[in-house]
């Protein structure tokens, strides 16, 4: 499972990993909030509850992206009835020093272009482009790739640094 997720990350020895947990998310926006929730409880598995509101605001901010922006027209939630198969999935990993977040979509394309993705008349979003500069300034890094393999689409992560 976490084999596509090391590649784009920062260096980590593999074999060092001392916690990992991941779920589905389907595409609707009520995702965030189940999001956030299974962050809170892994976290708290981890002894990392002071990390908790930061991490948070991350995840949120992925997976809002990726269902806004990554999800093929038919499956983005702008309103009316959706599909309840899971299009975003959300990856936590931690390391002795490292906690990772990766939100992974079914969309090749980089995401959000520089801080702020095209915006349209046609798209359900309000307000954009503040999204990965809230990730970029939360988080100790950040970055994706696309997924390797018979997979398609890409990962977003953001790295925080985890201090004695």
């Amino acid at each position: 499972m976490l084999e596509p997720l090391r590649q784009g990350l920062p260096p980590v020895d593999p074999t060092a990993v001392s916690g990992s947990a991941s779920c589905a998310l389907p595409a609707r926006f009520e995702a965030v909030r189940g999001a956030r929730s299974f962050t809170r409880s892994t976290l708290s598995q981890w002894g990392l509850d002071e990390r908790f509101d930061d991490v948070a605001l991350v995840v949120s901010e992925l997976v809002t992206n990726a269902l806004r922006h990554a999800l093929p027209d038919e499956a983005r939630p702008c309103g009316g009835e959706q599909p309840e198969a899971a299009a975003v999935r959300l990856h936590l990993m931690r390391w002795s020093t490292r906690l990772v977040c990766a939100v992974r979509d079914p969309s090749e394309d980089r995401p959000g272009g520089s801080f702020a993705p095209e915006r349209t008349d046609e798209n359900c979003d309000l307000e954009s482009g503040r999204g990965l500069f809230l990730v970029d300034s939360y988080s100790d890094s950040w970055g994706w790739h696309p997924l390797a393999g018979r997979l398609t689409g890409k990962v977003v992560w953001a790295l925080f640094l985890l201090r004695d």
